[in-house]
């Protein structure tokens, strides 16, 4: 498995703010172009598997099921504020079969392709400490919040 970084521009408009709702959004976005990845790069199809989004006191995590899938057959980019996970998976068994012609499939319900799927990240996501692993079929990214801010306190001066 690879993670490419590349390096992350932010301005304080459009900021994001991590909540069930921004997630439930980015689940979308492939499908109405509302990301900032470049238009057409990012696609929605029946292969996209599927997630789950937790968020902690000091991390985000998605967790994505790839059943039949190894961490050789899948690669996650961070383009700015896009963390894009893709795979392309073909059935090498049924090629061979077909190329026999030895087998017709009478029902065929499991799928093997490609999928591409992209998050929209927050704001607070520090991008150095993203880390991903591959055990059992499931996909775990993990991502860790930048440190807050520590308030701080200005004086006052008396004016003359």
């Amino acid at each position: 498995m690879e993670i490419n970084k590349t390096p992350q521009k932010r301005s304080l408009e459009g900021e994001h703010i991590m909540n069930e709702v921004t997630f439930f959004d980015s689940l979308f976005n492939d499908l109405i172009g509302n990301c900032a990845a470049p238009a057409g790069s990012i696609y929605y199809t029946a292969n996209t598997p599927k997630v789950d989004v937790k968020e902690e006191n000091q991390s985000y995590t998605i967790e994505m099921e790839l059943p039949g899938r190894t961490e050789n057959d899948v690669t996650i980019e961070l383009n700015h504020d896009n963390l894009i996970i893709a795979s392309n998976q073909e059935d090498k068994k049924q090629a061979k079969e077909e190329k026999k012609n030895e087998t017709k499939y009478l029902l065929r319900e499991r799928k093997y392709g490609n999928f591409k799927r992209s998050f929209c990240l927050p704001s607070d996501v520090d991008s150095d400490s993203i880390n991903a692993s591959f055990k059992n079929g499931v996909l775990t990214v993990t991502m860790a919040k930048k440190l807050a801010a520590m308030p701080k306190k200005i004086a006052i001066e008396a004016a003359s």
